[in-house]
């Protein structure tokens, strides 16, 4: 099984310009033969290109250096030099690239085939040919190619997913998402199961979308702890985001709200933007619990959190249907918001 890669540090680099170049022809009854020194070809530009045929950061494990290829000097007969090949360095759809030093983005990765350039090559140098005039017919001069630019960045993947699962540790994040889609994730009986994002993808009728698993957060995961913010990120581009809370953790229903509590909390903490999506609440893992006890969670949650809460069981398969519907109710009012 291949791992998931979302963050590597790199360093890329141009072309540097090659060196124009003093020559002369010989040539009868001309000064020195006259100048036919070339210019230096321009250095190799750096540029980010997305594709669909990668999902992981993992090709560029073990190496650090990518670096453009130099302009060729110039040469005699007014030869210029061959500029440097342009690096496209490919990365997976949905890849943001950080400045290191600066910590800005120099580059969002969205769309299959989609180029930036991050860097420039350098200008290739001028022959001596470059310098001849009425005043000064044979000059012996030229300039070397101009040095190449250098960046260390940041690769930062973040999943390109629809709807988001949220939720602490073993609330059921997994077993949801292997109901809802084709999706078959590794299910265990302890925290921190998943310590890779999973992705699924849900169909309704002729329509699809899709989901990804986020990783159990935790308290204080805003400030890395647990599995931190190496997941939080990922939550960011999906349009809403579902709220799983366990609710065969908890003796009272105030327990439960405390959970949600807990988690919004640290969402909010990470990106204040996360306070516009769209946010879908369930009662997970129900099966254990009477409807008296179920309705008693939901009402309480409800008065307490100001928002409506759905009921659901990944093992009997109930209201599943009715959450699958909630999602794409939720896509289309993104898309008819947008239009």
């Amino acid at each position: 099984m291949m791992k998931f890669i979302d963050e590597v540090e790199i360093i890329i680099e141009s072309g540097k310009g090659g060196d124009g170049v003093v020559s002369f022809r010989r040539e009868k009854f001309v000064p020195r033969g006259g100048p036919d020194g070339g210019n230096g070809g321009n250095g190799g530009n750096v540029f980010f290109r997305g594709t669909t045929r990668l999902n992981t950061l993992v090709n560029f494990r073990g190496k650090k250096l990518y670096k453009a290829q130099d302009g060729e000097p110039g040469s005699g007969s007014q030869r210029d030099g061959k500029c440097g090949e342009d690096l496209f360095i490919d990365v997976p759809i949905g890849t943001v690239v950080v400045d290191k030093l600066t910590n800005t983005i120099v580059a969002d990765i969205l769309e299959d085939d989609q180029e930036v350039q991050v860097l420039t090559g350098g200008r290739g140098g001028l022959g001596n040919m470059y310098f001849k005039s009425s005043i000064n017919q044979a000059p012996k001069h030229s300039t070397e190619g101009k040095e190449p630019e250098a960046l260390e960045v940041k690769l930062e993947l973040k999943l390109l997913a629809d709807i988001a699962l949220v939720g602490l540790p073993n609330a059921g994040k997994s077993t949801l998402i292997s109901v809802l889609s084709a999706a078959k994730p590794k299910i265990a009986d302890y925290p921190f199961t998943t310590l890779e994002p999973n992705l699924g993808v849900v169909k309704l009728g002729e329509q699809s979308l899709v989901i990804a698993d986020i990783p159990g957060l935790i308290e204080d995961a805003a400030e890395g702890k647990g599995l931190g913010i190496k997941f939080l990120k990922h939550i960011e581009r999906t349009t809403a985001y579902l709220h799983l809370i366990d609710c065969s953790m908890f003796l009272e229903e105030y327990e439960a709200v405390e959970s949600y509590s807990t988690i919004k909390a640290e969402l909010l903490k990470f990106s204040e933007k996360l306070r516009n999506k769209i946010e879908i609440v369930c009662l997970t893992k129900i099966d254990a619990m009477s409807d008296e006890e179920i309705n008693k969670f939901v009402n309480t949650m409800e008065e307490e959190t100001q928002r409506k809460v759905l009921p659901i069981s990944s093992v009997s398969g109930k209201n599943i249907d009715v959450l699958r519907e909630l999602l794409f109710k939720a896509m289309d009012s993104i898309k008819e918001a947008s239009e």
